[in-house]
C-alpha cells in the first residue's frame, strides 16, 4: 500500500497508508487528518482540501485542471507551485511517499 505523508501547519506528521485509487483527499477525511475538509465531499467545488504538494512529486501528481485552477485562485490560503486540490490526486503506486503540506487554514 502507498503511503501518504500529511505535515500540518504546526509541523506534525500523518503517515496514512492509502489505497490505490482513492483521492487524497478522501485518504485524509477517512483517517481524521486535520485540516483537509472536503466539504463538497470530493467534486471539486470548495477547494477546502487544498495541500502543497512537495516538490518532488510535482511532477507525478501532475497539473491541475481548468476547473481546479479556478478553484485554487479562491483557496484562503496562499497559492504556491504544486498547490492541488487533493480530491483530484489519486493515489498511485508511484506515489508511494507522497508528502502534502496541508495550509493552516481552509475556505
Amino acid at each position: 500500500m502507498p503511503k501518504v505523508i500529511y505535515i500540518g501547519d504546526d509541523g506534525q506528521e500523518h503517515a496514512i497508508d492509502a489505497a490505490v485509487g482513492d483521492s487524497v483527499m478522501a485518504t485524509a477525511v477517512r483517517n481524521g487528518v486535520p485540516g483537509i475538509i472536503g466539504e463538497c465531499g470530493g467534486n471539486a467545488s470548495c477547494a477546502t482540501c487544498h495541500v502543497w504538494v512537495r516538490e518532488e512529486f510535482v511532477p507525478l501528481v501532475g497539473e491541475p485542471g481548468d476547473m481546479e485552477e479556478d478553484l485554487l485562485d479562491l483557496a484562503v490560503s496562499e497559492r504556491r507551485d504544486g498547490s492541488r486540490l487533493s480530491c483530484q490526486v489519486r493515489v498511485t503506486p508511484e506515489l508511494d511517499g507522497l508528502t502534502v503540506d496541508v495550509p493552516p487554514e481552509q475556505p
